[in-house]
């Protein structure tokens, strides 16, 4: 069997989580983290705070100085070194999607939910600072990562629509497993 590599885009507090923690636990996936492997370690090298804003700001110029899908190739590597299915979250902008497209049994999956449910979910999930926002510093972080022109830039409205799989989130985890459930069945 081909070693499957998944990456995951979607919106804030969407379910990306939710969905790798189904894949880990029931399929046998492994996890590599944008946040935990390679942003937060970076954040924590320059001496900021670990914040959303940061998380964002270190990201781009990650991307910046080391090229477009620097962030994405880092987890690939990292994926590469592996012999289980890999799930790689989260994949932010175009060029990480199109570096990532050209390596072989390479699927992106999106999910995505109402902006009020999302909100009540980071609220409940509380993870760390960057979650402890009002509805307002929400929503203006979502739209500064939804949309650029800036190829360096999160623009998770277009790699959103580069995904191979869509997952609505709006219903229960049952629901959301179903979807998962059926689409890895389809590709493996």
């Amino acid at each position: 069997m081909t070693k499957i590599i998944v990456g995951i885009t979607g919106t804030i507090g969407a379910g990306k989580g939710t969905i790798v923690e189904y894949l880990l636990k029931n399929k046998g996936f492994v996890h590599f983290s944008a946040r935990e492997d390679v942003i937060n370690k970076e954040i924590e090298k320059r001496g900021l705070p670990i914040t959303r804003d940061n998380m964002v700001l270190v990201a781009n110029d990650l991307r910046k100085n080391y090229g477009p899908s620097y962030v994405a190739e880092e987890l690939f590597k990292m994926a590469q070194n592996s012999d289980k299915n890999c799930v790689l979250e989260s994949i932010r902008t175009v060029g990480e999607v199109e570096s990532l497209r050209g390596k072989g049994e390479f699927y992106l999956f999106a999910v995505d939910a109402e902006r009020k449910t999302r909100y009540s979910r980071i609220q409940k999930r509380k993870n760390a600072q960057s979650d402890d926002v009002s509805f307002e510093k929400f929503v203006e972080q979502e739209e500064v990562e939804m949309k650029s022109d800036d190829p360096n830039k999160q623009n998770l409205s277009k790699c959103i629509g580069m995904a191979d799989y869509f997952f609505d989130n709006n219903g229960t985890f049952e629901d959301l497993y179903k979807q998962v459930d059926e689409v890895i069945e389809k590709i493996s």
